[in-house]
């Protein structure tokens, strides 16, 4: 998932995003409420974490600002205002839950996942594409019924494909969507990643699925079905 994280504790911000990628996650960090709202409203992201107690624009504010504006972003709230009224008053501006101050990490993961089961459930836990399965919340990748193991990267950058049929994507957007970073020229870690995975997706059966648009970037063809 990629989320964004609202925090201004610093020392709490960087033990959240370091899980948070570990747990195969993506995750950017603001500071302040204003910049929350702005990243927030052009990021497209998954999910939203935010502390209420911000500067320049709280997070209530932020939040009303969010709905008002359509962004539709789950956002789990993360405050050291614990009393039932605050509780209350984050729900009712539309956030899907309430993680009080301090917190352990394993707790805010679980509910992280569970965002991740209900987002998935809404879209479709099961791809295909030509003999090609994908279930998106055990895992689980089989071609011609025979599975495939995956690393968690590799995985990322398949859910990516599928996600863009038959579009042709650029390096810059498989950095950003799966490696959380910004373009550069001079890294192959995309090629790297990308001959594991055709190695191991395409290598030794008669269709391809993933393919090189030489100057461009990739692309993955075939007519995905939801099941």
């Amino acid at each position: 998932m990629k989320i964004l994280l609202v925090e201004d504790e610093l020392k709490l911000a960087g033990f959240v995003t370091e899980g948070l990628k570990h747990a195969g996650h993506t995750c950017d960090h603001v500071v302040d409420g204003g910049k929350g709202l702005e990243t927030a409203m052009v990021g497209s992201y998954d999910l939203i974490l935010l502390d209420l107690m911000l500067p320049n624009l709280n997070g209530f504010e932020v939040l009303k600002n969010l709905r008002s504006f359509n962004n539709k972003a789950p956002v789990i709230i993360l405050s050291a205002l614990n009393d039932t009224e605050h509780v209350i008053q984050g729900l009712d501006l539309g956030a899907i839950d309430y993680l009080k101050k301090p917190f352990d990490l394993d707790e805010l993961l679980a509910r992280v996942r569970t965002v991740q089961r209900r987002t998935l459930v809404q879209d479709s836990l099961k791809l295909q594409v030509a003999d090609l399965k994908v279930d998106l919340l055990s895992r689980e990748v089989y071609r011609a019924s025979k599975q495939i193991l995956l690393s968690n990267r590799e995985f990322a950058l398949l859910e990516f494909l599928l996600s863009n049929p038959n579009k042709v994507v650029t390096k810059s957007q498989i950095l950003e969507k799966v490696w959380d970073m910004n373009f550069d020229p001079g890294s192959n870690i995309v090629e790297v990643h990308l001959y594991q995975l055709r190695k191991k997706m395409d290598r030794g059966y008669h269709q391809e699925l993933i393919h090189t648009v030489i100057g461009r970037g990739y692309v993955l063809k075939g007519d995905v079905t939801k099941g």
